[in-house]
């Protein structure tokens, strides 16, 4: 993919329907996805990807833990970070890890033009009443751009409700 494409598929994603939960503060959180893109070279032909998308917890990175960071940084940026450790910087940072594995990601052709399969799709979804299920449509040769765009649009959907629980308990 070269630059243009990367911004068009980024451009071009689509959440059709969001899932009704977000990420998990304290656990992990499965996102099932159906991601379909037209295929360019044939018309009225749909690709349907269904697979899974594993949100791991968030991390939060308190002060205290900040030198466990630094990886390749010399002494000043380790002199700044224990800086901060020492005046009470309240600075506490949010780590979300994904994780995607292929081998979950199944692909099937579909022989009906785009709106018809989403229609189809969204049917399915209802009565799957599945809180963590997704539709995202994108580009055919750029559909990890357009799923790793979900993935981050997630993370700030998320991430006020994470950083309330933290507190609610007293982590922040």
């Amino acid at each position: 993919m070269n630059e243009d494409t990367f911004q068009y598929a980024i451009e071009s994603t689509q959440v059709i329907l969001a899932p009704q939960n977000r990420i998990e503060t304290f656990g992990t959180t499965i996102f099932r996805f159906f991601l379909v893109s037209e295929l360019m070279d044939t018309v009225g032909q749909v690709r349907v990807r269904d697979g899974k998308l594993h949100a791991e917890r968030p991390t939060l990175i308190t002060p205290a833990a900040y030198h466990r960071m630094l990886e390749g940084f010399g002494e000043k940026a380790e002199a700044f970070m224990e800086f901060l450790r020492e005046s009470g910087a309240e600075l506490s940072v949010m780590k979300y890890g994904f994780q995607f594995r292929k081998t979950d990601v199944q692909e099937e052709i579909v022989h009906s033009p785009l709106e018809d399969v989403i229609g189809r799709l969204r049917e399915r979804v209802d009565r799957s009443e599945d809180p963590l299920c997704t539709i995202i449509q994108g580009i055919d040769e750029g559909w990890e751009v357009s799923l790793l765009k979900f993935a981050t649009d997630m993370i700030e959907r998320s991430a006020p409700r994470n950083m309330d629980e933290w507190r609610r308990r007293g982590l922040l």
